[in-house]
């Protein structure tokens, strides 16, 4: 199982409306995120190309890394987010609303038959030496032709592509005891996908989202959503009444999720303003 720890009002939107809301990973908890990964893979294609003593080859990927950097924006990728642990500490405060969400269990077998093209299910990697990573050779190769840097330029491009896909599956170590999960899309690598961007408006600011039509995917395999649902988790601190719960899933006709219900054991003190 892969645990989604979230809110109730994402809760509805994943249950009653099938949508699952992919957000900005530079928007996510770790500041670094992708950035790290492209540092690192730069700072080693760079250190690399030095030992060569070719000073211009290396003023001339400096400058592309710079350029590639200053577009982070345009190669931001969106995700959403799954752990490993069932009814963890950790995963309710941070992700859990502080243990007053509720957690949604998916089958990670029947998510990965879901997915494909440019929608991928990502186990998330910790680390922060990129020199042994094969896309730093490929760097390496690609920059010491014998060519001029212009015909070069289209080949390095796709290798800065696949290096932003990538990196949307890389944190800092200090995150490693999550054992998370990513379904990723990266809307700037392919026209195949063709979901139109949402906006989230809050009172403090507007964020920008991608939905993902549950009903669409799992049709595809003559499944449906709540098939993804093995089970619900209402968080250690949160006021949900079980009953209720399973009324509103009877409601919505998701019987079949209603005796998937349980109350998390987690020991999660309760916070109080003092």
């Amino acid at each position: 199982m892969l645990y989604h720890y979230t809110g109730f009002a994402a809760f509805d939107g994943i249950i009653r409306c099938a949508e699952l809301r992919l957000n900005n990973i530079l928007n996510m908890n770790d500041a670094s995120e992708m950035r790290l990964f492209m540092n690192g893979i730069c700072r080693a294609v760079l250190d690399k190309l030095s030992k060569d003593s070719d000073r211009e080859r290396v003023h001339q990927m400096e400058a592309l890394f710079q350029d590639e950097m200053e577009e982070e924006f345009h190669y931001s990728a969106y995700a959403a987010c799954f752990s490993r642990y069932r009814d963890d500490a950790a995963q309710w405060e941070r992700y859990g609303h502080l243990g007053q969400g509720v957690c949604i269990a998916f089958h990670e077998d029947l998510m990965q038959k879901m997915v494909g093209g440019v929608v991928s299910l990502q186990e998330v990697y910790y680390q922060e030496d990129m020199r042994e990573h094969r896309l730093v050779n490929e760097f390496y190769r690609t920059a010491r032709a014998d060519r001029e840097f212009s015909d070069i330029l289209p080949r390095l491009q796709e290798l800065m592509n696949d290096a932003w896909v990538q990196s949307a599956a890389f944190k800092h170590p200090s995150f490693a005891s999550e054992r998370e999960f990513r379904l990723v899309v990266s809307p700037f690598i392919s026209n195949e996908f063709a979901v139109e961007p949402k906006y989230h408006v809050s009172t403090d600011r507007i964020k920008k989202y991608y939905p993902l039509d549950l009903n669409r995917l799992c049709g595809r395999l003559k499944m449906h959503p709540a098939d993804l649902v093995g089970e619900i988790i209402i968080g250690p601190t949160s006021s949900q009444s079980l009953p209720i719960l399973q009324d509103y899933l009877e409601d919505c006709g998701l019987n079949v999720l209603s005796d998937k219900i349980s109350m998390s054991q987690c020991p999660l003190r309760r916070h109080t303003v003092t």
